[in-house]
């Protein structure tokens, strides 16, 4: 026990160094903040789908910001068949996984580096049982850091699209 929490302490700095998804409790789509793994102290600030803006305590206006995409790239896979699907997705609209319903509410990216990183909220529900199975932020780069809990199905996010 001793051994996994000294560990756990010398470690811990390093947990500080990755993505932070923050979405509120009141229901609407909160803020995406990430911090490079290089060891700079850089910033994206997203605006709320309300069209407000959020800036974080302490960020420079001069720092990283994001846009908001017309769609998304995203890939589905039947972990059944093994079968992987590319499909593209406009926001406000849905798409089939198998039979899962991919809703995309928002799409959004770096203005410096469009195809870097993306940003996508996603609700996909399975219409056979009436119920949500995800709702929320998946992020490009890191797809298992909040990812889609099926036992068939997997959907992540490839890059959002402009045009």
């Amino acid at each position: 026990m001793r051994i996994a929490i000294a560990l756990m302490c010398f470690a811990w700095p390093a947990f500080g160094q990755g993505t932070i998804i923050t979405t509120p409790n009141d229901g609407s789509q909160g803020a995406i903040v990430t911090t490079p793994n290089d060891g700079t102290q850089g910033t994206i600030i997203i605006s709320p789908v309300d069209g407000s803006e959020t800036v974080l305590p302490d960020v420079k206006e001069d720092e990283v910001r994001a846009a908001s995409g017309t769609g998304a790239e995203l890939r589905g896979l039947d972990k059944t068949s093994g079968t992987v699907t590319p499909f593209s997705i406009a926001v406000g609209e849905t798409a089939a996984v198998g039979r899962l319903e991919v809703t995309l509410g928002e799409c959004r990216y770096p203005e410096d580096n469009p195809t870097g990183e993306g940003y996508a909220w996603l609700t996909i529900l399975d219409p056979n049982r009436e119920n949500v199975l995800f709702d929320g932020w998946m992020v490009a780069s890191s797809p298992a850091l909040n990812a889609l809990d099926h036992a068939r199905y997997d959907v992540w996010v490839i890059r959002c699209t402009t045009a």
